[in-house]
């Protein structure tokens, strides 16, 4: 199984943070890899700059490595497929994660209780 991370489970595994549950922990340790997407970089990178959390986008760049994870780049299909899904969620960073997961395919873990309606490729922990 392959994993997608949404931005905020990305954030806990690298902080280290309790919200990360046992559930979370076991899914990921099952996983045959780990993607975080080059947008999450860029979420990080406009949220730490509008200083709504406190994260190095270089250091998170870094810690997709470090992490054993790996780089999923944003591809133009994955644009189109965003504007192939409903007004359900309203963030466009969830949305383009959400038509990365479909694309690829791959399973997006997220606590986002939103984003569940629109797959079964969403877990929602």
């Amino acid at each position: 199984m392959r994993l997608l991370l949404d931005t905020h489970i990305f954030l806990w595994v690298v902080f280290d943070e309790p919200e990360l549950t046992d559930e979370a922990r076991k899914i990921m340790g099952a996983a045959d890899a780990i993607f975080v997407s080059s947008a999450t970089i860029w979420e990080i990178a406009i949220k730490a700059r509008l200083g709504k959390i406190k994260a190095a986008p270089e250091k998170m760049r870094n810690a997709i490595a470090e992490s054993g994870f790996q780089e999923l780049p944003v591809f133009a299909r994955h644009a189109v497929g965003v504007a192939k899904l409903p007004l359900h969620h309203h963030d466009p960073f969830d949305r383009l994660l959400v038509a990365q997961a479909i694309d690829e395919p791959m399973k997006l873990v997220t606590a986002d209780t939103q984003l569940a309606v629109y797959s079964e490729l969403v877990i929602q922990i």
